[in-house]
């Protein structure tokens, strides 16, 4: 099986609500994060896929199941995993306090052309590098709200 990524975000002040709890919108920000790094840490950049290639890679849906908060201080780890490459890109992403998953993450990308925004092919190396990452399913928070394709 592949390991997903994981990145260890710290919640910060600025990450949360009066009571100390991470507001909602904050978990996006985190998962983005955390999708960048992921390509970072296979030397896949999207720095250097939109200078090589004129294309980058959009948010076209995700879809978020909150089960427990993050708080104050807390170390949590975004899990990034890989589930299928083809015209678009889907990802489960999990952010973890220890064992424990605090929010199920189901993200879909689409790569498009820098002129005119329009869906095109992931580039190579970025496919083939993705594709060898695909993960098989494993028992997460995440399968109860797996989108059908």
């Amino acid at each position: 099986m592949v390991e997903p990524h994981r990145f260890p975000i710290r919640v910060y002040y600025e990450d949360t609500d009066a009571g100390g709890i991470a507001y909602h919108a904050t978990y996006l920000r985190w998962a983005e994060r955390a999708r960048t790094e992921a390509l970072r840490d296979m030397g896949l950049p999207h720095a250097d896929m939109a200078s090589r290639h004129g294309a980058f890679l959009v948010v076209k849906r995700i879809e978020v199941e909150y089960a427990s908060p993050a708080r104050l201080d807390d170390l949590v780890t975004i899990r990034t995993q890989i589930r299928r490459v083809s015209a678009i890109l889907d990802l489960d992403q999990d952010v973890m306090l220890g064992d424990e998953i605090l929010a199920a993450l189901k993200v879909r990308l689409v790569c498009v052309g820098e002129q005119g925004l329009r869906p095109r092919a992931v580039p190579e190396p970025w496919r083939s590098a993705l594709r060898a990452r695909i993960a098989t399913v494993e028992n997460t928070l995440s399968e109860k709200t797996a989108w059908t394709a």
